[in-house]
């Protein structure tokens, strides 16, 4: 998925990180915030491996990574333990992993990735990763919003299960953009009230939000809806900004802006709101940026990590 940023914000964040080259990124967080700045590569079309990936949030101030389940299975246990130890001294800790479930389609290929799922959690918990996530489709052409629903809550309800056997909570994210919801003929979940409700019925202590800033901005939720909620009930957080002389309809779920980069979408409320209840997760850019990934590795790492600086210093702290 790709997009393409304004002129005025590509040449930014380009400017950005040339400077971030030759200055590597400070960021003084305050101590009362407990959620980590997060590197995900993926996300900004950053292609590097586990080590590479640790020394890139390393050096541009990221204080959690993603995790590689592949990578972290092969390694034996003094590898891995001298992987942990390096990360605890370069003061890094682990994001959330996905979940590598095709649940959104036919049985058969659900049944499949069901197999492959429990050596999968394996081998994130035995690298110490307590957190994975996953998005929702947002409906279905051929299913009414019920019968989706009992086959997506069943669906889930498995992967959770053996998610949670493994010590990993599953966050779920709803798609809160119109143009993606409405192009189906029976919308589902787009919401975070009714996400909240699909994991009342999933029923399972581990289950919680994947909350992106993005589908909070166009579900039309407010700070005070995050407010509403616990620490516990938040498992990941993604954050982008929305894109310039745009009605809310006009948006395409791949079009978004690094975090902070228009101010279409208030990341300061957003982020003070998750602050306020003590979230104590991963917070990852995720902009879905052309610009962003025709940069090589270092300056697009550079100029997320200022775009994710940017919109932490606008966190309001409680007196």
């Amino acid at each position: 998925m790709t997009s393409t940023l304004s002129r005025r914000v590509f040449l930014g964040a380009t400017a950005v990180a040339a400077l971030s080259l030759a200055a590597r990124p400070a960021f003084a967080q305050p101590r009362q915030i407990k959620m980590t700045m997060n590197l995900s590569c993926g996300r900004i079309g950053v292609s590097a491996g586990q080590e590479e990936a640790i020394a890139l949030a390393k050096s541009y101030g990221f204080q959690s990574i993603d995790p590689d389940a592949g990578y972290l299975a092969k390694l034996d246990d003094d590898a891995l333990a001298a992987l942990r130890d390096r990360m605890k001294q370069d003061g890094i800790v682990w994001a959330a992993g996905g979940a590598p479930v095709d649940f959104r389609n036919d049985d058969a290929k659900f049944r499949e990735g069901m197999k492959a799922l429990p050596a999968y959690a394996k081998a994130l918990q035995r690298a110490g990763v307590d957190r994975t996530g996953t998005w929702l489709m947002f409906g279905s052409d051929e299913l009414t919003y019920r019968e989706y629903g009992a086959l997506m809550t069943g669906r889930l309800r498995e992967m959770a299960e053996v998610l949670g056997d493994h010590g990993l909570r599953f966050g779920l994210e709803y798609v809160g953009t119109w143009s993606a919801w409405s192009s189906v003929q029976h919308p589902w979940v787009h919401t975070m009230a009714e996400t909240i409700e699909l994991i009342e019925d999933i029923g399972l202590p581990n289950v919680g939000l994947v909350l992106d800033s993005w589908h909070w901005y166009h579900a039309q939720e407010t700070a005070d809806d995050i407010k509403a909620l616990k620490n516990e009930q938040v498992v990941v957080v993604d954050l982008n900004d929305g894109t310039e002389g745009l009605d809310r309809k006009a948006m395409q779920d791949t079009t978004r802006e690094l975090p902070a980069a228009t101010g279409v979408i208030d990341v300061g409320a957003f982020l003070t709101a998750l602050a306020d209840i003590g979230f104590d997760g991963p917070v990852r850019a995720e902009p879905f940026s052309a610009a962003l990934n025709a940069m090589d590795n270092d300056e697009a790492v550079a100029a997320t990590a200022v775009a994710m600086q940017k919109a932490f210093a606008q966190i309001k702290m409680s007196e």
